[in-house]
């Protein structure tokens, strides 16, 4: 009756079928943990934003990389901007998504003589990319700023190129050990994305927006898809099976019909 199913064909699709079973299953674990990471870095982010602000020098060190449970930390700092050392940061984004730009990065120095990178914000890019651009002044003085504690950007964590050969005073990425060998001095580890400061000076650069803890992301959804992708595996299979059992028998039928009627007409003909 189904011994249809030891033909090529049907080996080879039923080899098919229990190939697909498990890995969807492990596609979907795979959107699981995306998931579950997903979930736990924005209860991170949210718990270190609402955080009491501290002392940057609590949570960094120069030439130590800021822990992961330590990024965006609400943290202060004070000292005077060098703004002799400050570079901009090419092609990053606006708070809408869309525009390209600069970030502005400006050393703090601090009264123990060493500095922290601050990014101050968001510049639009001039028409001339060769050229520093126009950057609003930093305050002068003494100066105490509160912002996100972020980690070096690397090319590795953040898939940004580290282009070399720039114009003069333009970086790729946000890293303290590259900006500490221009400095000349210890540079904290990290850097501090500036949220606000005393006093806050004339015109400046706009602030970057504060991270999205809120979305989830599709990634439950998907796992669900996979799973349920993987329980329809088995299922087709054995529509498949039935529908061509089904098609092979009324075939058998036929033939047998036609069988039948041959003989009779050959009959017929004789008596007549």
């Amino acid at each position: 009756m189904y011994r249809f199913l030891l033909t090529r064909q049907w080996v080879i699709l039923t080899l098919v079928a229990l190939a697909l079973i498990p890995t969807m299953i492990r596609l979907g674990f795979w959107q699981l943990h995306r998931h579950e990471h997903r979930v736990a870095q924005n209860q991170l982010i949210g718990d270190n934003l609402d955080a009491p602000a501290v002392a940057v020098e609590k949570f960094t060190a120069p030439g130590r990389t800021v822990p992961r449970d330590d990024t965006w930390r609400t943290v202060t700092a004070t000292g005077t901007y060098d703004t002799a050392h400050e570079v901009v940061v090419r092609q990053r984004t606006g708070s809408d998504e869309q525009s390209i730009g600069y970030f502005v990065l400006t050393p703090l120095l601090l009264p123990d003589d060493r500095a922290v990178l601050v990014n101050r914000g968001w510049i639009p890019a001039g028409t001339d990319l060769t050229k520093f651009p126009k950057v609003p002044a930093a305050p002068s003085g003494k100066v105490t700023v509160t912002g996100r504690l972020k980690a070096d950007e690397t090319t590795g964590n953040s898939g940004i190129k580290d282009k070399q050969g720039l114009p003069p005073r333009q970086v790729s990425l946000i890293n303290s050990e590259q900006r500490a060998k221009a400095l000349s001095r210890p540079v904290l580890g990290g850097y501090i994305e500036l949220t606000s400061s005393s006093p806050k000076g004339g015109k400046q650069p706009q602030p970057v927006a504060a991270p999205n803890h809120s979305d989830i992301g599709p990634h439950m959804a998907y796992a669900v898809q996979w799973w349920l992708f993987s329980a329809g595996v088995p299922i087709g299979w054995f529509v498949l099976a039935r529908r061509e059992r089904r098609d092979r028998a009324a075939e058998a039928a036929k033939a047998a019909a036609t069988s039948e009627k041959v003989p009779a007409a050959a009959a017929a003909a004789a008596a007549d």
